[in-house]
């Protein structure tokens, strides 16, 4: 059974947003990204993984939310079989958002490193699944 394992928090200012988690809820720095596409931080209770970012251009945030939006942006699900989930994804009216997959350089048969492919869901919410689950999780 897929496992919530991930919640992402875009953000205008990394360092405040982080601090409030690890302050308030005595979350721990795990590690930190920092790439063409995304800066941030990454948290966890030991249980979930929980990402600050902040989007450095629109194609990364996703068109509909750009850089400059603020809140929940995505949440991940630990599957076991990437290949199914894409079929139930797919049967649920779910499409893969090929345009941040795109430009965070996602490719869904990379193996080797921790996949985190993005879909559509209601409401806005974007979903990204992952058969490697990511740090700091259980």
């Amino acid at each position: 059974m897929p496992k919530l394992k991930h919640i992402a928090i875009s953000t205008q200012d990394v360092e405040k947003t982080a601090r409030f988690y690890i302050d308030v809820f005595g979350m721990k720095e795990i590690g930190r990204i920092d790439d063409p596409g995304t800066l941030g931080c990454f948290l966890s209770d030991g249980d979930i993984n929980l990402a600050i970012l902040n989007f450095k251009n629109d194609q990364a945030a996703g068109a509909e939310r750009g850089k400059g939006y603020s809140g929940l942006h995505h949440i991940g699900f630990e599957v076991e079989d990437m290949q199914e989930i894409a079929a139930k994804l797919t049967a649920a009216g779910s499409k893969p958002r090929e345009d941040i997959n795109a430009a965070l350089g996602v490719n869904a048969a990379d193996r080797k490193h921790n996949v985190e492919v993005k879909y559509t869901a209601p409401d806005g919410v974007t979903v990204d699944v992952s058969e490697t689950g990511w740090v700091g999780t259980s």
